[in-house]
């Protein structure tokens, strides 16, 4: 099968290099020259775990390519994937200006029937207009040939997304005629032989279904927190609450573990389109509005903490953090609560060293020179007041404590992911904050 994927950003470039890597052909665009060009050399614009080696893989056979130009692959295509940013605008509506682009180059360069899928995350509503946006490229230039419009949302983890892909909970898919359903069956066919589950449904369904399981993890993330900073002031430790309710099968583990809020390219940016869109059409989600509340204030929990040790006034203080990207396994700093602690510190008059086993180049794209960054974690905390854990990469789970005080100038933790002993770590000489325990 012959396959278009549009864009090469996280989404495109898995969902391309996962298909080829089951034999399908597959053409990735990008509109970004210097990206493309990388790409045909191996080099990645993102890091994901076990990517690389797909993509060297399958470039290296021919079944995947990269192209700059979308009139010259999309013909005989069977299906061209939409897999562009929808940036969020000022009031936190999707922006599908990218998504509607491509749409009309589709009508305009396409020479066949084939399914378009929107894999972007986009709201409800959005494959119609890519509908119409194509068949008014087809009637402006008498094409004959129809097109069809399907809606297949990723459920993608940054840090396991190979595995997310390949062995899939389910696939969602939603459809609007039998070819297009026929034709997605048998592209996806070898990733269901194992009885992962294809669902299909409307196309409405299927855009809601991507934000409403976005939602609902951010909800679990939110929910946790705010029952974290409750257990500090009444004495209840959330470590044991966690274990307690998530032993529950309606509950379950997942999600519940307590931190300094969520990031990434996703849960933030697809709670606030989805409050947008409620809004819009009357209703109003005051749930989801809360978890965003919550986690926008969650990110600064550190931060409190950090005031109540050393004071408001932190001119002179330095402060090491341990990881920078949102979650451990990406060096993605979209929405990541690092850059919120950084700020919060800076504008305090703190200095800051940082290190990060993959996210520091991105990182410097944000920060710049506001702080400093190190080669390896325990050179980060030379002279410094106290170590903040930011990322729970795996890295940071063995630590050796005397190395850590010998370092520092103060013995003072602030573990943002709740990783380590308290009690361990105080026997060692050390101020412990986590969150939710004493």
């Amino acid at each position: 099968m012959k396959v278009t994927v549009i864009g090469t950003g996280y989404v495109g470039l898995v969902t391309g290099a996962c298909l080829s890597d089951v034999g399908m052909q597959v053409t990735c665009v990008d509109t970004d020259i210097v990206k493309i060009n990388n790409l045909k050399k191996g080099i990645l614009p993102i890091y994901e775990p076990g990517l690389q080696e797909i993509v060297d893989r399958n470039s290296k056979s021919g079944r995947l390519c990269f192209s700059t130009s979308l009139k010259d692959v999309l013909s005989n295509s069977e299906v061209a994937f939409i897999a562009v940013g929808t940036p969020p605008g000022e009031d936190g509506s999707a922006d599908l200006k990218y998504v509607l682009t491509v749409a009309s180059e589709i009508g305009k360069y396409s020479s066949d029937y084939l399914v378009t899928v929107t894999k972007s995350t986009v709201p409800v509503g959005t494959a119609s207009k890519v509908k119409s946006a194509i068949n008014k490229e087809l009637k402006e230039r008498g094409a004959k040939h129809t097109i069809d419009i399907a809606s297949n949302p990723e459920f993608l983890k940054e840090g396991a997304a190979i595995d997310d892909f390949m062995k899939p909970d389910r696939i969602v898919c939603g459809v609007d005629s039998n070819k297009a359903k026929s034709i997605i069956s048998n592209l996806y066919k070898p990733f269901t032989l194992n009885g992962h589950p294809i669902l299909f449904m409307d196309i409405p369904s299927a855009e809601m279904t991507k934000y409403a399981a976005n939602a609902m993890l951010a909800t679990k993330i939110s929910f946790i927190n705010d029952i974290a900073n409750l257990c500090e002031l009444t004495g209840a430790n959330i470590n044991n609450v966690r274990k307690g309710i998530g032993s529950d099968s309606r509950i379950g583990n997942s999600f519940i573990y307590p931190g300094i809020g969520y990031g990434g390219s996703c849960f933030p940016k697809d709670v606030k389109a989805l409050v947008k869109s409620a809004d819009e059409n009357g209703h109003s989600l005051r749930i989801l509005q809360a978890v965003e509340d919550v986690n926008q204030d969650q990110k600064k929990i550190l931060v409190k903490k950090i005031i109540e040790e050393f004071g408001e006034d932190l001119n002179g203080k330095k402060f090491a953090f341990w990881g920078l990207s949102f979650k451990p396994e990406t060096d993605d700093m979209r929405e990541a609560p690092s850059l919120v602690i950084a700020h919060e510190l800076l504008r305090r008059g703190a200095k800051i060293s940082a290190y990060d086993p993959v996210a520091t180049d991105e990182a410097k794209k944000i920060l710049g020179d506001k702080i400093s960054y190190s080669n390896d974690a325990y050179s980060a905390l030379k002279n410094a007041d106290a170590l903040l854990l930011i990322t729970e990469w795996r890295e940071f789970r063995s630590t050796d404590w005397g190395k850590v005080k010998t370092n520092l100038k103060t013995a003072v933790v602030f573990d943002g992911r709740n990783i380590y002993d308290g009690a361990e770590l105080r026997s060692h000489g050390f101020n412990y904050y986590g969150i939710g325990v004493k």
